[in-house]
């Protein structure tokens, strides 16, 4: 087990699991952040987006929608921008 551990094929593998494990805890962070500033900013109206939302899974996507809350006035604004 020891051998398999040094391997390099094994560091490769292990190294690509934790970037991927890594990724998809900061997507589930952007998700959580848009839905809850959704809420806040639009009501139920807003969550309205999140199954859009959840179909990307490009982070600065994401991160761009995040903050395209801050300054849109409109959910029918905001879901141009999801699309």
């Amino acid at each position: 087990m020891t051998m398999l551990r040094e391997s390099p094929w094994y560091q490769e593998i292990l190294r690509e699991g934790e970037a991927r494990g890594e990724e998809r805890g900061r997507r589930e962070e952007l998700y959580f952040g848009i839905e809850l500033a959704l809420e806040i900013k639009f009501g139920n109206t807003g969550l309205d987006l999140m199954p859009m939302i959840y179909q990307i899974a490009d982070l600065q996507r994401l991160k761009e929608i995040q903050q395209a809350i801050k300054t849109m006035n409109t959910v029918e604004e905001l879901q141009r921008i999801c699309e």
